[in-house]
């Protein structure tokens, strides 16, 4: 049985891969401040995706909304806002927060804006 960390890691290498196949560019992975950590920071176009990657043996449409809680949405917000204030070339694109499924060797769900800070202010 893999240990939670190694399942992790492989399951955001899974998420990376899948994004790079889609025509996203990986501008960083697992990238780490003061608030939080972010799995991987995309850009596609007009949009920077910051996508954090959840490994589940299974899911329904129910656990969906508790794959990510409210506390971990926050660090992602503001760790993005981090990111953005150290690379602020990328302050003119859009923004957007991604949560993608791992199962085995597949995303299984990529949830493109499945979360927006204007939602955490409620």
């Amino acid at each position: 049985m893999k240990c939670t960390v190694q399942r992790g890691r492989e399951g955001e290498e899974r998420g990376r891969q899948y994004l790079a196949e889609a025509g996203w560019s990986i501008l960083s992975r697992n990238f780490r401040a003061r608030r939080g950590e972010i799995d991987i920071v995309a850009l596609r176009g007009g949009i920077v995706a910051f996508v954090e990657v959840k490994t589940v043996n299974r899911y329904t449409q129910e656990d969906l909304q508790h794959v990510i809680s409210a506390k971990k949405r926050r660090s992602i917000i503001e760790t993005s806002k981090l990111f953005l204030a150290m690379n602020r070339k990328y302050n003119q694109y859009r923004i957007r927060y991604d949560v993608m499924l791992v199962q085995g060797d597949a995303c299984v769900r990529h949830m493109e804006g499945a979360f927006a800070e204007h939602d955490e202010a409620e």
